[in-house]
């Protein structure tokens, strides 16, 4: 999927118009269209601004992942990722056993 389309369907997903997006993003709505139709690419600053409205990781937007990481499971993961490492251990280790209970449960 192009640059273009992701933005296309994120955009149509938040029901957004291509104006809406322009507004938020400090653009016009054409040149969003523009964008969508993938005969100019956005610069980084501008892509990151439409990454950023759409509720995505530029990465993501890009196409270089598959999966976009929710935006308040990502804040979790950072906020482990500071602790030192006992209490990150002792929360991975809780986080894995229940990990393990719900696809145990699904399985049964």
């Amino acid at each position: 999927m192009t640059l273009g389309q992701h933005i296309t369907k994120l955009r149509k997903q938040l029901k957004l118009s291509q104006s809406d997006l322009g507004k938020k993003v400090g653009t016009s709505g054409d040149i969003i269209g523009r964008y969508e139709r993938d005969e100019v690419k956005p610069s980084i600053e501008v892509a990151s601004k439409i990454a950023d409205v759409l509720d995505v990781s530029l990465d993501f937007l890009l196409g270089k992942v598959k999966v976009e990481v929710d935006s308040q499971l990502l804040k979790r993961v950072i906020e482990v990722q500071q602790m030192n490492e006992e209490d990150k251990t002792h929360i991975l280790y809780t986080l894995d056993a229940l990990i393990k209970a719900v696809k145990l449960k699904s399985i049964a």
